[in-house]
């Protein structure tokens, strides 16, 4: 128990947002859109009461809600723009997504559990959240229909970042992904497209859940 449930909803939101300045979050749209969104919407059940809490949680079908100063760090990374078309690959909570839909013009979401996917759409349509597409699939191969993206987003960790999703970025376009080959040791990394090719900037050190190819069981 943390208290939080006695806790005034106007200081747990001034917490919150100290939790992420505190980690470097600077930029200002990011933060607001964090700010609007309510994290405490994506968690259910046993772990709801420190949904406000700088922590990943358990989700559904073994995978996690990432904390939100890693959230935050990713997205302010991304620099999204308005007019932006962005890919998450591995919706999750859809917590990501969500804030991404306040940055951005256009979202396309891809999970591999059909179960995590429904979950989000609800939210998203509780939110009114209408510039999120949310697809079932393997997130690994991207959404080449859909190609080129100015943004991309990979909430798993790969052992490189996937040839496929580097393929569907603009020039000039972004790519955040977790990179490492155990769950111990994951590097975040911003890979950046070029009219030459991709130039890459380690940003800190992460723990994600593996990028997994296919359809998961749920």
């Amino acid at each position: 128990m943390t208290g939080e449930e006695d806790e005034d909803p106007a200081e747990r939101q001034m917490r919150f947002l100290y939790a992420l300045r505190s980690h470097g979050i600077t930029d200002g749209r990011v933060l607001t859109a964090m700010e609007k969104i309510d994290r405490g919407a994506f968690i259910r059940g046993l772990f709801a009461q420190r949904a406000y809490d700088d922590t990943p949680l358990p989700i559904a079908c073994g995978q996690t809600i990432s904390q939100p100063s890693v959230v935050g760090l990713m997205t302010q990374a991304l620099s999204v723009n308005a007019r932006d078309k962005v890919l998450e690959v591995g919706t999750g909570s859809g917590y990501q997504a969500a804030i991404l839909s306040l940055l951005a013009r256009r979202v396309y979401t891809v999970d591999r559990y059909r179960r995590l996917v429904r979950e989000a759409e609800e939210v998203f349509r509780v939110l009114n959240l209408s510039n999120i597409t949310t697809m079932v699939g393997d997130g690994s191969h991207g959404l080449p229909e859909q190609a080129p993206f100015d943004r991309i987003l990979v909430t798993a960790a790969a052992e490189d970042p996937p040839g496929p999703l580097l393929a569907q970025l603009k020039i000039g376009g972004i790519m955040v992904v977790p990179v490492g080959q155990t769950d111990t040791v994951q590097t975040l990394i911003k890979v950046t497209r070029t009219e030459d090719g991709f130039e890459y900037d380690e940003l800190r050190s992460v723990r994600f859940v593996p990028l997994v190819e296919g359809l998961g069981a749920e």
